[in-house]
């Protein structure tokens, strides 16, 4: 090999940010040889899980909103299903092995660039313990909800979607109320 070629084999890509021909937003591209990098949304997996007519929650032990109660939710990974994710999200969370019943909303956040997927989903066993990232886990009654103590939006429009079709078996998934949130 000579000097130029490990030069540009070993060498780390350099990227701009500009408008690539043919497309209309701005994108990471590679000074060298032009390949763009996209940067897409992120996808959230997470369910409304209940025992009997409790609903698991689990307080936050990492930031954002550390110390407030939500729902068992997460990042998905890589070469990992939507429903994948969200039984592992309830796992490392709650110690909480889930049986998925349906897709209960979809919720677009824009300005986080997220896409959160929610699941209806009842508890194997009542069984719980708070995983790593949670202070504390629970099942509520309904009732008993910290409504106050809620983490994020969305924990609140899955839970109000959840109480709406909790008696039915066929349903479309909610989404935002509001558009753009």
């Amino acid at each position: 090999m000579t000097d130029k070629t490990e030069s540009a084999v070993f060498d780390a890509p350099e990227f701009e940010t500009r408008i690539p021909d043919g497309d209309d937003r701005e994108r990471s591209v590679c000074t060298r040889c032009s390949f763009i990098h996209y940067s897409n949304p992120k996808i959230v997996a997470g369910s409304v899980a209940m025992w009997e007519d409790r609903v698991l929650l689990c307080k936050r032990a990492i930031e954002p909103r550390k110390g407030y109660w939500t729902l068992p939710a997460g990042y998905m990974e890589n070469k990992e299903t939507v429903e994948d994710a969200a039984r592992r999200e309830a796992w490392e969370e709650a110690r909480a092995r889930l049986d998925l019943d349906r897709v209960l909303a979809i919720y677009s956040i824009a300005r986080i660039s997220q896409v959160q997927i929610m699941f209806r989903a009842s508890l194997q066993t009542p069984d719980i313990e708070a995983g790593p990232e949670s202070e504390a886990v629970g099942l509520f009654e309904w009732a008993d909800i910290p409504w106050d103590d809620l983490a994020f939006p969305t924990v609140f429009w899955a839970l109000q979607a959840f109480d709406e079709v909790r008696e039915k078996t066929d349903f479309p998934p909610f989404s935002n109320p509001v558009d753009g949130v």
